[in-house]
């Protein structure tokens, strides 16, 4: 068969990884393996008690979907997903929460979303890749790193900022600042309350916005699980092996992501919301 050129720019590609140690395979880890590197830390994807429960759940619920059926702005929404909207934004103290197949899905939909032409997102350099997919797509003006948890380097960047644009200085122009309670490859914690700090005296006028990843923490630190902080974007479930996830934001910004982000965003599945 001939190769196509497709076929050959592939294979180099992927010659180069190789070389490098950066090719990548599907496998599966034997049963008897002990895990060191899911998202499962609770375990919860093989509890006992939630499987119970979630087959009553299943046999109690006699017009229960199995499937979603579309967009949740067309046809695809369900009862199921708007109580669990409601109960994890009450479980996080927040007004309002907005659910997404992924954590993936989440961070990029709102970093291409929310910032607004001219404004300016400062994130930690370790961010997670979620985070640069969303800022490929914003309509930011800037999109700057700083230091990892660094508060002198983000204040830094902040003043600078600051000073050199009028409309930030003024309030009429927002700045957000993307980082992670937990950190997942080095497993260290942000200074939060410092770049809270930070934050609110650069930016006096509220224009400052501090969207924090509770990804890792979630389930695991903070009072029941709530994780490190207030958490304005939170990843529901990774810490319980599932990778649907959370925005816990008001209800303004999040009518912004329901008609943007959500679009074509295909809904969280019944069978995940049930719980």
């Amino acid at each position: 068969m001939k190769s196509l050129p497709l076929d050959r720019s592939m294979a180099s590609l992927l010659s180069k990884r190789q070389s490098q140690s950066a090719l990548r395979a599907l496998s599966t880890a034997p049963a008897t393996s002990v895990d060191f590197s899911s998202n499962d830390f609770l375990s919860l994807t093989t509890s006992p008690l939630l499987k119970k429960y979630y087959l009553e759940e299943l046999s109690s619920s006699p017009n229960f979907k199995l499937g979603s059926g579309g967009s949740r702005l067309l046809d695809g929404n369900s009862p199921y997903a708007e109580k669990l909207e409601e109960e994890l934004a009450s479980f996080h103290g927040a007004p309002a929460g907005l659910l997404f197949n992924s954590g993936f899905d989440a961070n990029s939909g709102f970093f291409s979303c929310v910032p607004q032409p001219g404004d300016l997102i400062l994130y930690d350099q370790f961010i997670h890749a979620s985070v640069h997919e969303g800022m490929k797509l914003s309509r930011a003006g800037a999109c700057v790193s700083f230091a990892h948890n660094s508060i002198a380097d983000l204040e830094a960047k902040l003043k600078a900022y600051e000073k050199q644009d009028s409309l930030i200085s003024s309030g009429k122009r927002n700045v957000f600042v993307a980082i992670e309670s937990l950190y997942s490859m080095d497993g260290d914690l942000a200074p939060i309350a410092e770049i809270v700090e930070i934050v609110e005296s650069v930016l006096p006028a509220g224009n400052g916005h501090v969207v924090v990843d509770e990804a890792h923490s979630n389930g695991i630190y903070g009072f029941q699980g709530r994780g490190i902080d207030f958490c304005k974007i939170a990843y529901l479930w990774e810490g319980a092996g599932f990778d649907t996830s959370l925005l816990t934001l008001n209800e303004r910004i999040l009518n912004q992501l329901r008609t943007t982000a959500h679009l074509f965003n295909g809904p969280v599945i019944p069978l995940l919301s049930s719980h």
